[in-house]
């Protein structure tokens, strides 16, 4: 994966999601937060929360590819799929394309979702395969199997499986997530020279507006719900309302008892 990020295309997609992290996270508050892979991408960094972690899968051995590239300091090495945290203790959990790489998808959101305190929130960035250079990768596997490639005929990352936006989508309602936002983005053709995605600039801006769930990447921002249990802020704020319309009714009620006497 490092080493594919380090192309003209794999630069393009981190600096587009790079922007639209530091836009998610910025406004998220608690106390504790949490990256679960890809380094290359400091997702966390506009981020206030006192204490942000960096996390990688412990299975996963860097190779010198990886070492080579600008990376956030990894603070942990561990098991997607058994978070050394106790349960409902973080606020905000980051997965950039962690659910394509993992082992077993499912259960490393079932680890997120254990972890995630009551309102807190989970940011999934991943790969369309509804989307062109989905496509492009399907055409590549293809002819892979059938033994027609004469040189390497995939244009992403070997490793991991797209996880479709819809999908995803209902992973997390199962799970008791309720999604805030999305949003899909790099409309541009894949294509692995600089010169040609610079050709291709234009259908960003036209990619959003004329068919926009076409982007080769995808972003989802969800919140844990808990039946039964309500925000303290929103619920001091309905007291405060409740009592304040008593007083008013009780001043109400003295005035006309002193105009009948």
């Amino acid at each position: 994966m490092a080493s594919w990020l380090a192309t003209p295309a794999g630069r393009y997609l981190l600096d587009w999601e790079q922007q639209h992290l530091d836009q998610a996270v910025a406004d998220v508050f608690g106390f504790h937060a949490l990256q679960l892979g890809l380094p290359e991408l400091d997702a966390l960094r506009s981020n206030r929360m006192p204490h942000r972690w960096v996390a990688s899968d412990e299975r996963a051995a860097p190779s010198v590819a990886d070492e080579a590239l600008p990376r956030a300091a990894l603070a942990l090495q561990l098991d997607y799929d058994a978070l050394p945290f106790d349960s409902a203790s973080l606020d905000l959990v980051v997965l950039p394309h962690t659910l394509e790489l993992a082992q077993d998808p499912h259960q490393t959101l079932r680890e997120v979702e254990r972890v995630l305190r009551p309102e807190g929130r989970v940011v999934v960035v991943g790969f369309n395969p509804a989307s062109l250079w989905g496509l492009r990768q399907r055409l590549g596997r293809l002819r892979l199997g059938l033994g027609l490639a004469r040189r390497q005929p995939l244009f992403l990352p070997p490793s991991g499986e797209f996880l479709g936006y819809r999908r995803l989508r209902d992973w997390l309602q199962l799970l008791s997530f309720e999604v805030e936002a999305g949003r899909f983005g790099c409309y541009r053709l894949p294509v692995a020279s600089e010169r040609w995605l610079q050709r291709c600039a234009w259908m960003d801006e036209q990619g959003e507006r004329w068919w926009p769930v076409f982007g080769a990447a995808y972003f989802v921002v969800a919140v844990k719900r808990v039946r039964g249990m309500r925000l303290v802020g929103l619920a001091r704020e309905q007291r405060q309302r409740a009592k304040a319309g008593a007083v008013v009714a009780t001043h109400k009620r003295r005035e006309r008892e002193e105009e009948i006497a």
